[in-house]
Formats: C-alpha cells, sequence, structure tokens
C-alpha cells in the first residue's frame, strides 16, 4: 500500500518535470485590454472624419512655410535690385571718368611734340597706343607713327586696322 502513494507521487513529480521542459506551459492568459468600446465601423468613421481637418492643418502649414519662403526670395530680390542699382551707378561714374580721362590723355599727346609721344607710346601697352594714335588728328598719327621704331608703328597700324574688324581676335600680334 505504500507504494501507490509513492507511485502516485513520483507520477506527479515526472509530470511536472515534463510541463517545466515545455516552454509556456505555465504562462498566464492574459487578457486583451481594449480602451474603448468602439467597434472597427465607429473607428473607421472617426478617421475619416478627422481626415479633412488633418488635411487643412498640413495645407496651413505648407501654405506658412511658402509664404515665409516667398518673404525671403522677395527680400533677396530687393537686396540684389539695391545692388543693381548700386553697380550701375558706379558703372556711370566710372565710365564718365574713363572717358574724361580718355579725353585729356589724348589731349596730352595732342600737344606733345612728335618725337616725345612717340617715345611714350613705343613703350605702353599696344592697344592703348593704338587707340590713342586713333583719337590724334591724321597728320599727327602719321608724324608719330614715323617717329616710332618700326615694329612698334607695324603693331599699332595692325592693330588699328583690325579694330573694325568683328572677326578680330583680342591678341594684337
Amino acid at each position: 500500500m505504500t507504494s501507490a502513494p509513492l507511485l502516485r507521487r513520483l507520477s506527479l513529480a515526472a509530470a511536472g518535470l515534463v510541463l517545466m521542459a515545455i516552454p509556456g506551459a505555465f504562462a498566464e492568459e492574459r487578457p486583451v485590454i481594449t480602451t474603448t468600446k468602439a467597434t472597427a465601423d465607429e473607428i473607421r468613421e472617426f478617421c475619416t472624419n478627422i481626415a479633412d481637418a488633418a488635411r487643412d492643418q498640413r495645407y496651413l502649414l505648407q501654405k506658412q512655410e511658402l509664404e515665409a519662403l516667398q518673404k525671403d526670395v522677395d527680400e533677396r530680390i530687393q537686396t540684389l535690385e539695391k545692388r543693381r542699382a548700386e553697380y550701375q551707378d558706379w558703372l556711370e561714374r566710372r565710365n564718365a571718368f574713363l572717358k574724361s580721362a580718355e579725353a585729356g590723355l589724348v589731349e596730352i599727346y595732342r600737344k606733345m611734340k612728335p618725337d616725345a609721344a612717340a617715345g611714350q607710346l613705343a613703350e605702353i601697352d599696344p592697344e592703348i597706343a593704338s587707340a590713342i594714335v586713333m583719337k590724334l588728328p591724321p597728320r599727327q598719327s602719321s608724324v608719330i607713327l614715323g617717329e616710332m621704331p618700326a615694329d612698334k608703328a607695324a603693331l599699332l597700324t595692325r592693330i588699328i586696322a583690325k579694330a573694325g574688324d568683328p572677326n578680330t581676335s583680342k591678341d594684337p600680334s
């Protein structure tokens, strides 16, 4: 008789070991917690109802962002227009100065003796020298070119001859 209770205990112990070897054997089943008692149709209806408001809010945020970008672009355009006007004014003053300086420079060479003018024009940039020679009276220009070294006079003559040609390269030689 003592063997029956012992046998029962051993079988319970064996059953416990088997249950321990099976993962999740002692796990509790937990109930699903729901925070609302809404049905799927109610949830869908809620989402549909707020979709227009959410879309409107997105559009409003995008509109505000675009307005901020447009304001920034307008400010930059205004700054560029101001700088363009300043540059235009500077360019006009520079051109007026160059024109008066050029007229003064031509007048200086007009009053110089031809041999002195020839010596100085032979030493400066050929394009500048040819521009000055072009603005002098032809009789004075020919005397100055006659006083210059032949190679310098030829270079200035070549530049002057090519000045009217639209296909002339920027290289005077």
